[in-house]
Parts: structure tokens; C-alpha cells; sequence
């Protein structure tokens, strides 16, 4: 049996929650799994090993949930998918809003998702 050894819990997204690249303002992909220190990208277009980008989100039943969530984060890796032009692509967030994140905290002890 593996072990997990991630620090933070991850909660896999139920529904479709896009992600958008805030400095060209386009969907990159959509959320697989999110934690309060990353996330794991379901990316739908090429991205730049090791690069920095500024994300944007949406989460479903989030208190003050017409606010998005805005994150900088570090691309870690990537890995192709069974479906061609998409990547597994592993984030490390590096910036949040302290009330964004609140926001997560909260969507991730509300039982949002499902628990991994």
C-alpha cells in the first residue's frame, strides 16, 4: 500500500470548476483535486514546465461563492493523460489573499468534494 504524504488534506472536485490563466484570460483547464497548499490541474492547453502563473476559480457551495479565488502558483510537474492534448499538471500555490484563503478553508472542512 502506498503511503500519502502530502502534508495537506486534498478533496477531489465533484463538478466542473474551470480554471482560468489570468494574464491572457483564458480556461486552461479544470480542477481535479485541491488542497489549501495546491491543486491538480486537468489542463487543456500547453503549459511551461517550472512556470509561475496567476489562477483563477470558482468553488460551488463556497460561502461568498460569486467570488473567485485568485492564486499564484508554481507549476511542479506534468504528466500526459489517456486523452490526448490534456496533462496532469501539479500545482504549488505560493500566493492567496488571506480571504480567499478562508474561502478555501472553509469549502475544504464543509465537505465539499470528495475526501482522498
Amino acid at each position: 500500500m502506498m503511503e500519502e504524504f502530502r502534508r495537506a488534506r486534498r478533496r477531489a472536485i465533484q463538478d466542473p470548476v474551470q480554471v482560468v490563466d489570468t494574464m491572457t484570460d483564458t480556461v486552461i483547464g479544470q480542477l481535479s483535486n485541491l488542497s489549501e497548499t495546491g491543486m491538480l490541474l486537468i489542463a487543456s492547453t500547453p503549459l511551461v514546465e517550472d512556470g509561475l502563473y496567476q489562477l483563477r476559480f470558482n468553488l460551488r457551495g463556497a460561502p461568498h461563492q460569486s467570488s473567485p479565488i485568485e492564486v499564484g502558483a508554481h507549476l511542479l510537474w506534468q504528466d500526459n493523460t489517456s486523452t490526448p492534448g490534456q496533462t496532469w499538471s501539479g500545482f504549488r500555490f505560493i500566493t492567496m489573499l488571506e480571504s480567499e484563503l478562508q474561502q478555501l478553508r472553509h469549502w475544504l472542512e464543509s465537505g465539499h468534494g470528495r475526501a482522498m
